[in-house]
């Protein structure tokens, strides 16, 4: 059995609660819009294959609605303004990342979220562990194609089977088998544990201790 060398996380509902001004900046949105405003469990479900399809399903008609763009245009100027008013790590993840850069991880961000958005919220939350986050931009296709998780690796200068991706939903756990690496799936983000199980999880858990021991563990068969 072998031991991870790295550990790839999600953002959005895995180290990161970011809901709430997920919903906000919809919302802002869709007031600049004269459209209807969605809840928070609405936009809970819609995340997590990118800004272009989150607004895609917030919007009539989605990317045929005749000002898409600029309702895309609208939200994404919005949210990199104010990304972080009530965003906050979850309970101990903090002490989770200082842990395993103890014991002398390797770890990275990689998220479909707006690559500025993501790069800043590591800077402010996460710096002292984790020097590589990669987000969504137009050079490289999102999750769950491998292209993201496959530059990361580049950047770690480490082989798949050396490394654990850790996320709260489908796209992370199509991810992860696209770019041929383990998958730790988490039940307290976007996604709980039945629709995780459902989509193909094969590890899942419900706090940061339990994290911390599967991925301190061995690979997941």
């Amino acid at each position: 059995m072998k031991a991870y060398k790295g550990v790839i996380f999600d953002l959005d509902g895995t180290l990161l609660n970011t809901l709430e001004d997920l919903a906000d900046a919809v919302n802002h949105t869709m007031k600049a819009h004269h459209l209807e405003e969605k809840t928070n469990e609405e936009v809970r479900e819609f995340v997590g294959n990118g800004v272009k399809r989150l607004l895609e399903l917030c919007v009539p008609m989605g990317v045929d609605h005749p000002k898409f763009e600029s309702i895309l245009e609208t939200f994404v100027t919005y949210y990199e303004a104010n990304s972080n008013h009530k965003t906050k790590p979850y309970a101990h993840i903090t002490d989770l990342l200082e842990a395993l850069t103890h014991k002398n991880f390797q770890l990275a961000i990689v998220s479909n979220k707006i690559d500025n958005a993501v790069k800043g919220l590591n800077a402010l939350y996460f710096s002292n562990w984790i020097n590589i986050a990669i987000g969504e931009t137009k050079e490289i296709k999102r999750k769950p194609a491998p292209d993201m998780v496959h530059a990361c690796l580049e950047k770690m200068k480490l082989a798949p089977s050396d490394v654990v991706y850790i996320g709260d939903s489908e796209v992370d756990i199509l991810t992860a088998g696209n770019a041929g690496i383990d998958c730790i799936s988490v039940n307290w983000g976007f996604r709980d544990s039945k629709w995780l199980m459902d989509h193909g999880a094969k590890c899942i858990v419900s706090d940061v201790k339990a994290l911390e021991k599967e991925i301190s563990l061995t690979s997941i068969d």
